[in-house]
């Protein structure tokens, strides 16, 4: 039985050689450092790091906390609103180009272009935009509608929903193409056979061709809640937390107890809370995939 040469074993260690020094590295710079906020988040700390145990007193300050409490209500108005209207703008946006109308390319690219802006971008143009002495309300005044008033932006109770707005903007053309992606994956001779049958346009979209893009669905689920979950650089470019603390997410609420106020153990707390939604929603996802591929 013949060994192996010293070049066969070289072409089988040289791989893992070269890959050993990056992936230590991701998992020390990303699970070490989760690790470390988790017990952060259960220590003394607020300043500096503080190792002193002290069970979960982060954890009842935190949900203890006003400041919080409308941090996570603002993220349930903000996930809803931002997944409902993104998804159902999307697949309608998907369902017009379907009908392979003309330009359909540059509207494509024109509906995706927001995609490729950043969250900083997106928030500052929008904050122009809405600005009462600036933006939309400021030119419809001009233009003689002197009663026009749309002052979302400084009004602490629907301030929230200017970053909805914002966030929509930005994420229903990406939304458009996993639907258009989709749709353009279904076999014509089943909506062939359905026209033979007498269906409806509208009967085979509602009832044959979105029912068979669950799988869409749940893929465009999961990335547009990961991304209410982060909305941290939205927030902070649209209306940095304000009025006052009125839209205030847990991203912004982390950041400003964290690295502003001084209380790193709360805001390791609140990280630590985020990091446990966020394993929530992709974990049953991941499990999801995997299985399916199983199979």
């Amino acid at each position: 039985m013949s060994t192996p040469s010293a070049a066969a074993r070289l072409d089988h260690w040289l791989p893992r050689l070269v890959l050993a020094p990056s992936f230590v590295l991701s998992f020390l710079f990303i699970y070490g450092l989760i690790a470390w906020n988790g017990y952060l988040s259960v220590s003394a700390s607020r300043l500096l790091p503080n190792y002193e145990f002290v069970g979960l007193q982060q954890y009842e300050i935190l949900f203890q906390s006003e400041r919080w409490m409308v941090a996570l209500k603002n993220l349930g108005i903000f996930s809803v609103l931002f997944i409902g209207i993104g998804m159902a703008l999307g697949l309608l946006l998907a369902i017009l180009l379907d009908q392979k109308i003309r330009a359909e390319g540059l509207l494509r690219t024109i509906y995706l272009y927001p995609m490729a802006l950043s969250f900083i971008v997106t928030g500052t143009a929008w904050k122009w935009i809405l600005n009462p002495g600036l933006g939309l309300e400021h030119l419809m005044q001009q233009w003689g509608f002197e009663n026009f008033r749309f002052d979302w932006l400084v009004d602490p109770d629907m301030a929230i929903y200017t970053v909805v707005i914002a966030g929509v903007w930005q994420s229903s053309g990406f939304v458009m193409a996993l639907f258009l992606a989709g749709l353009r994956g279904i076999d014509d001779s089943i909506i062939k056979a359905a026209q033979i049958d007498g269906a409806t346009l509208p009967q085979i979209y509602w009832r044959i061709i979105i029912p068979s893009m669950r799988p869409v669905f749940f893929s465009t689920l999961m990335v547009l809640a990961h991304i209410a979950i982060k909305s941290f650089d939205l927030v902070m470019a649209l209306t940095a937390g304000g009025p006052g603390f009125a839209t205030d997410v847990p991203a912004t609420f982390m950041y400003t107890h964290a690295f502003t106020r001084g209380q790193i153990g709360l805001g390791a707390a609140s990280a630590t809370v985020m990091l446990a939604t966020v394993a929530a929603i992709v974990v049953p996802y991941l499990y999801s995939e995997l299985r399916s591929q199983r199979r």
